[in-house]
């Protein structure tokens, strides 16, 4: 069987360490991001969006649907039928439905595919994928995300990946911020943040923000998550729509989205979230006076 000829749109965070993986196993054809200075990374790639239209899967790694929605609109959908397109994006799951409306009357099936793992996963081949979509779509492309992934979820119809994906987000800064806020709380009772982290990992309190975002991106002093608080701003603000939509009594959704929407209006957006906890104490001060 001939190997698919594979390309990657968005050559970002994410999208870079995918496309170098999928290199690697010398299945990049094409590539093509917004950025021209990042095709060089790959010059054995052919480089355009008629490029990555030809080939039999196509992997999105853009900021969201409305990108994606440009793609259609610039050529993407042009090609032959059976193609693969995967949604790598964090995107409202609505949205999602009709980008895959659309290509099923271009002939192409299309799987949302949240992603978790971060940078580094999508560096080591290491993420985890949650999946909605025709399973037999997911069939045909599963070697190809066997090479960037480890754990492969499939959840259900179209949507149901980003509203996993969303619903896992909202989790994770959730978790962010409660750890944020007790942290605070150990410094200011004259607990070393590095002491604190360590107790809440042999503890029952530990998860992956104590036991991976603290000690190598905080109590580092790196501050170098490798995500903007803006996206954490933008996931939240997704998960209350989805909660909203499915009716789903909430509390902690709301919250965590007005603390990420008070960040924006202390013009924190634009700096690496991990620099929301030595912020935390100010902005919760600025949320509680309105």
């Amino acid at each position: 069987m001939t190997p698919p000829r594979c390309g990657v749109i968005g050559l970002g965070n994410m999208g870079c360490g995918i496309a170098a993986n999928l290199d690697a196993a010398r299945l990049l054809h094409a590539v093509w991001d917004t950025n021209a200075s990042a095709h060089a990374r790959f010059p054995g790639a052919q480089s355009g969006i008629a490029a990555a239209a030809g080939c039999e899967i196509v992997l999105l790694a853009v900021p969201g649907s409305a990108q994606i929605a440009a793609l259609f609109e610039a050529g993407l959908l042009d090609g032959p039928d059976g193609r693969v397109m995967i949604d790598l994006t964090t995107s409202d799951p609505g949205a999602t439905k009709l980008l895959a409306d659309r290509a099923a009357v271009a002939g192409v099936e299309y799987l949302d595919a949240g992603m978790s793992g971060g940078a580094a996963g999508a560096a080591t081949g290491r993420l985890t994928l949650m999946i909605g979509g025709a399973p037999t779509a997911l069939a045909r492309v599963r070697p190809v995300l066997d090479l960037i992934a480890t754990q492969i979820f499939h959840l259900g119809p179209s949507g149901a990946g980003h509203t996993m994906k969303l619903i896992h987000n909202m989790i994770c800064h959730t978790i962010f911020l409660a750890t944020s806020e007790g942290c605070r709380a150990a410094e200011r009772a004259g607990i070393p943040l590095n002491r604190a982290v360590e107790v809440l990992n042999a503890g029952n309190a530990r998860s992956f923000v104590s036991e991976r975002r603290f000690p190598d991106h905080i109590v580092s002093g790196g501050f170098d998550g490798r995500s903007e608080a803006g996206n954490l701003a933008k996931d939240l603000a997704m998960a209350r729509t989805l909660f909203d939509d499915l009716e789903q009594p909430s509390a902690y959704v709301g919250l965590t989205a007005d603390l990420l929407a008070q960040a924006g209006q202390e013009g924190l957006l634009g700096q690496d979230f991990t620099r929301l906890y030595p912020a935390y104490d100010a902005l919760v001060q600025c949320w509680r006076n309105g």
